[in-house]
C-alpha cells in the first residue's frame, strides 16, 4: 500500500512539473472544446501535440515559439467551423500519405470566413488546403516544403479546391510541389505572394475569373501554368529565372479570354508559352533576356500583343506548327518595342516606326521536333544553322508587327532621321515600294 501511494505521488508530481510534454494534446483539444463561441485562446511558448479539430468560432493566437505538431497520421489542424482565426503559430508534421483519399495538410479548412495569418508551416504534405471553403483570408504565412529532391512526394503550398472568393496575400512559399494550386476555384484574389523552388509557382486547372497581382516567381520549373482556365487577370507579376529544359515564365494551355498586363518575364527558358489558347491579350509586359521571348503554337488563335517590351531575347518570338488564325502583333495602331536589334525610323516622331518589322527564323522546326533544342539556343552552331537556312530561303516569318514602337531607350535624333530618309529614298529606287518592309532575323537585316 505504501509503495502504491509513493508511486501515485511521483506520477502526479511528474505531470505537475511537465504538463506541456505529457498532456499537451489532451489539454489543447480539451481547451478548445471547453471554450465558448467567439472566445480567444492564447497559447504559450511550447509545443502542443495535434491532431486537433476546431468545431466552433474561436481565435487561437500563439506566442513567438508556439508549435502545434501533428502525429503524422492526418491533418494537424482541421477547421470545421466558420469565423475561426489562427495566428502566430508554427504547424508541422501532417501525414505524408499520398495513397489516402484524404488530402492531408498542416491546416485544412472546410468552412467559410476564416483567417489564417502569420503561420509557419513545415514538414507537411499540403501546407494550407481550402476544401469547398469560401471567403477565407490566408495572409502573411511562411510555407516551406521538403525541397527540390522531394517535390514529387509532397503536396502544394496553398491548395484551393472548389473554393471561391478567397484572399491569398503576402505568403511566402518555397520547395513544395506547386506553390499555389487552384482546382475548380473561381473569383479568388492572390496578391503579393513570393514563390520559389517549386514545380509550378502557380497552377490553375478549371478555375475562372481569378485575379493574380504583384506576385513574384523565381527559380521554379515553371512560373505559372494556366490550364483550362478562362477570364483570368494577371497583372504586375514578376516571372524571373524559371529555367530548365521546357521551362517557362507563363504557360497558357487551353486557356481563353485572359488578360496578361504589366508583368515582367526575365531570364526564363521561355518568357510566355502559348498552346491551344484563344482570345488572350498581352499588354505592357516586359519580356526581356529570355531564351525565347514568346513561343506561340499554331493551335492558338486570336492572341493580341500590344505595347509590350520584347527585347534582348535570344529569339524574340517563334511560331510552331504553322500559323494560327487571327493572331495580332498590334492593337489600335500600336505594336511592340522590339529593342535595338530592330532599328526603326520615326520621321514624324510619334513613337511608332515608319515601316513594319518582320522576323524570320528557321528554328521553329528544330524546336518542334527536338526537346533539347532550347538548351543550345546560345550556341554558335545555332547561328550558323540560321544563316545557312536564310541563304537557302528555308526560314519562315515568325511575326509581323505592322506598327512597331520605337525603343524607349533609343529614340533617334533628327540627324538619324535625315540619314534614314536618304537610305529610304535609295531603297525605293532600287527595290520598288511594294517590297519595302524592314525584315530582321538572326542573320541581320534583309530588305
Amino acid at each position: 500500500m505504501k509503495k502504491w501511494t509513493l508511486f501515485s505521488l511521483v506520477f502526479s508530481l511528474f505531470f505537475i512539473i511537465c504538463p506541456e510534454k505529457n498532456m499537451a494534446a489532451e489539454n489543447l483539444q480539451s481547451m478548445i472544446d471547453s471554450m465558448k463561441e467567439g472566445a480567444v485562446l492564447k497559447l504559450g511558448n511550447q509545443t502542443y501535440e495535434g491532431n486537433i479539430v476546431i468545431h466552433k468560432r474561436i481565435t487561437i493566437i500563439g506566442s513567438g515559439k508556439t508549435v502545434i505538431k501533428g502525429d503524422g497520421t492526418g491533418n494537424v489542424i482541421s477547421i470545421k467551423a466558420a469565423h475561426v482565426t489562427l495566428s502566430h503559430l508554427t504547424v508541422t508534421h501532417s501525414s505524408m500519405n499520398r495513397d489516402s483519399a484524404e488530402e492531408y495538410a498542416a491546416i485544412k479548412i472546410y468552412t467559410n470566413d476564416n483567417v489564417v495569418d502569420h503561420v509557419t508551416i513545415r514538414d507537411s504534405f499540403h501546407g494550407i488546403y481550402l476544401s469547398q471553403a469560401h471567403h477565407n483570408t490566408i495572409r502573411d504565412n511562411n510555407i516551406k516544403g521538403l525541397g527540390k529532391g522531394e517535390i514529387a512526394s509532397q503536396g502544394n503550398g496553398l491548395h484551393v479546391f472548389y473554393a471561391n472568393d478567397n484572399l491569398l496575400e503576402n505568403n511566402t512559399i518555397e520547395g513544395t510541389r506547386d506553390g499555389m494550386f487552384f482546382d475548380y476555384a473561381n473569383n479568388n484574389y492572390s496578391h503579393s505572394n513570393k514563390i520559389s523552388n517549386t514545380r509550378y509557382g502557380l497552377h490553375y486547372m478549371y478555375s475562372d475569373n481569378n485575379t493574380f497581382e504583384k506576385n513574384i516567381f523565381t527559380m521554379n520549373a515553371g512560373g505559372a501554368a494556366i490550364m483550362n482556365s478562362n477570364h483570368l487577370k494577371l497583372k504586375d507579376n514578376q516571372f524571373i529565372f524559371n529555367y530548365g529544359n521546357q521551362s517557362f515564365g507563363l504557360l497558357l494551355l487551353q486557356a481563353n479570354d485572359n488578360n496578361i498586363e504589366n508583368n515582367t518575364f526575365y531570364m526564363n527558358q521561355r518568357g510566355i508559352y502559348i498552346d491551344q489558347a484563344t482570345r488572350n491579350t498581352y499588354q505592357n509586359n516586359k519580356i526581356i533576356q529570355n531564351q525565347i521571348g514568346i513561343e506561340l503554337w499554331a493551335s492558338s488563335n486570336q492572341q493580341t500583343f500590344s505595347l509590350n517590351q520584347i527585347t534582348e531575347n535570344t529569339i524574340p518570338a517563334v511560331t510552331i506548327g504553322g500559323k494560327g488564325e487571327g493572331n495580332a502583333w498590334s492593337k489600335n495602331g500600336k505594336g511592340n518595342d522590339w529593342g535595338s536589334a530592330f532599328p526603326l525610323t520615326d520621321l514624324n516622331q510619334d513613337g511608332i516606326g515608319d515601316f513594319p518589322v518582320t522576323y524570320h527564323s528557321s528554328l521553329h522546326q528544330l524546336i518542334e521536333d527536338q526537346e533539347l533544342t532550347n538548351l543550345f539556343l546560345k550556341s554558335p552552331a545555332i547561328k550558323i544553322y540560321e544563316k545557312m537556312n536564310a541563304l537557302l530561303e528555308h526560314d519562315e516569318v515568325m511575326f509581323n508587327d505592322p506598327h512597331p514602337l520605337v525603343s524607349k531607350n533609343g529614340r533617334q535624333t533628327r540627324e538619324d532621321v535625315l540619314i534614314g530618309v536618304g537610305i529610304l529614298a535609295v531603297l525605293i529606287l532600287l527595290k520598288g515600294r511594294q517590297r519595302l518592309c524592314i525584315t530582321f532575323g538572326k542573320n541581320g537585316r534583309k530588305i
